[in-house]
């Protein structure tokens, strides 16, 4: 099993808007995405000492995350983590059609050129909607079979919200500013928006408008 550079245990970034109007989300590309569990139930594990500990459900989604190689094999996974209540990933869509990729629409053509020999003559993959739909679908049929079987946390209506939140990765510059929000965003639990029970206030607030304004450098 494929798991993040820190173990099995890590993610989160505050959400860019929902779908950019008019992007061909099928094309080749790096894209962040976050998705949360419905009413931010923590469902996945617990952060402790500064660590994401995951427990059996928070392992199932590790797992269903990284099928989503061997459903759609023209995407390859980057950094992801678990947290308490929700999802970060990156994905890698390419498409070797395109030679002399612009680096903000394709940027892995130009940042792992090796990759196009692997995947001569491939059109890039189903729209990025259609595999976290999969990815959702798999992973709730899982947790619903464990809260009969094995007395997981039910939750109620839906495990996932509906919607999801993405942002395309523009160059490698920003890919690895979000790699690295990735990795330690545990360590900012007790600050995350996603954390219902964060701390409030305008310096909080001011703290993660600086770490939106240092990652998508706005």
């Amino acid at each position: 099993m494929k798991t993040n550079s820190t173990g099995n245990k890590k993610v989160t970034l505050r959400r860019r808007s929902i779908r950019l109007k008019g992007y061909d989300y099928s094309q080749a590309g790096a894209y962040f995405v976050t998705i949360c569990t419905q009413n931010r139930l923590h469902l996945f594990g617990e952060i402790t000492n500064d660590e994401m500990v995951l427990n059996d459900a928070g392992m199932m989604v590790v797992k269903w995350w990284n099928e989503l190689e061997n459903k759609y094999p023209d995407i390859e996974l980057d950094e992801f983590a678990v947290m308490p209540n929700h999802f970060h990933g990156i994905i890698q869509i390419f498409d070797t059609n395109t030679v002399g990729a612009d680096l903000r629409v394709c940027p892995f053509l130009c940042i792992h050129p090796h990759y196009q020999d692997r995947h001569v003559g491939r059109r890039a993959g189903l729209p990025l909607h259609r595999m976290m739909q999969w990815f959702k679908t798999m992973s709730t049929n899982e947790y619903i079979c464990n809260v009969k079987n094995n007395y997981w946390t039910p939750f109620i209506k839906k495990l996932w919200q509906r919607n999801y939140y993405d942002h395309i990765v523009r160059n490698e510059n920003e890919l690895n500013r979000i790699r690295e929000y990735i990795i330690i965003n545990p360590m900012q639990w007790q600050c995350d928006r996603e954390n219902p029970n964060h701390i409030h206030g305008d310096d909080n607030n001011t703290k993660w408008n600086q770490i939106e304004e240092m990652i998508y450098e706005k």
